[in-house]
């Protein structure tokens, strides 16, 4: 329960998913970049060749040995606009408001006039939504980039957060909502879900990687804060007689806006580039 909100039941889902992921760590290569480091560049070399192939694996290594010379340097090595969108991305990616779809959709199901058992069913649904646009990503991304996914998704947010709010707004609430609600999970899901943590990984140069901590650290203090405010935004009685509930999702298709603006502006794009490359661009912003 959080400000007397019943949680979405995916506590057993998580626990199946980390031990899944846990066995399947136990298969995973270390990183060529790990082994260059370690010295080990034969079995860097041998990774590298499985992933781009013999011919293209030794101009690899090479790069990777080059810019792992100075490994560890302070964070702000390469300007401050790293760390700030680094910082961003985090925070953008849990103010578009996923978790209260995830969090709390069994409460907001029931605001719409669900019975119980039918926002559970439908709670059902958005997960499966989730997953399989979250596997749609996985296959577009290398093919469609960094950059277009997520202002795709940033814009389809948008839409369906501010069509339903306006749902609310005007007490329509019934299939269109779910409608909006499910095109909305689908434009995360298929876009800031995966593809943000992609970019939170590549946009990091290898002597600064530590960084990445910074935005891990404040993307759970922005998840917490979005959990922590839609139930005071969703019961306070002044917005719900103006509003009727359709105030916090206004607030998170404002927020999908500024997101999507933010990702064309200022998010480099990472698709078909290596972290070498990548320092190399930052390196030449800075």
């Amino acid at each position: 329960m959080v400000n007397g909100y019943r949680l979405a039941p995916d506590v057993p889902v998580w626990c199946c998913a980390s031990r899944t992921v846990f066995i399947l760590l136990f298969f995973i290569p270390e990183t060529p970049r790990f082994l260059a480091l370690k010295g080990k560049e034969q079995e860097a070399l041998k990774v590298l060749e499985k992933i781009g192939g013999k011919d293209e694996a030794p101009g690899v290594l090479s790069a990777i040995k080059g810019t792992l010379k100075d490994h560890s340097r302070p964070w702000l090595s390469y300007g401050s606009l790293i760390i700030i969108i680094g910082i961003l991305l985090s925070v953008f990616q849990q103010f578009v408001g996923i978790n209260v779809v995830l969090y709390y959709a069994g409460n907001i199901f029931r605001n719409m006039g669900s019975s119980t058992d039918a926002s559970l069913l439908q709670t059902i649904i958005v997960g499966v939504v989730n997953l399989l646009f979250t596997v749609l990503a996985i296959f577009t991304v290398d093919k469609f980039g960094r950059k277009p996914l997520m202002i795709i998704g940033s814009l389809g947010m948008a839409v369906s957060m501010i069509a339903l709010g306006l749902s609310f707004y005007f007490n329509s609430v019934g299939m269109g909502a779910l409608i909006f609600m499910l095109i909305y999970t689908a434009a995360f899901a298929m876009s800031w879900g995966p593809v943000c943590w992609v970019l939170l990984s590549e946009i990091f140069p290898n002597s600064i990687r530590g960084a990445m901590s910074i935005a891990v650290a404040i993307q759970w203090i922005a998840n917490w804060v979005v959990s922590f405010t839609f139930p005071m935004m969703n019961d306070n009685i002044a917005l719900v007689d103006k509003f009727h509930h359709g105030f916090a999702y206004w607030v998170y298709g404002v927020m999908s806006i500024l997101s999507a603006l933010f990702v064309w502006r200022l998010v480099p794009e990472t698709k078909g580039r290596s972290l070498e490359e990548i320092e190399l661009f930052w390196k030449k912003k800075h």
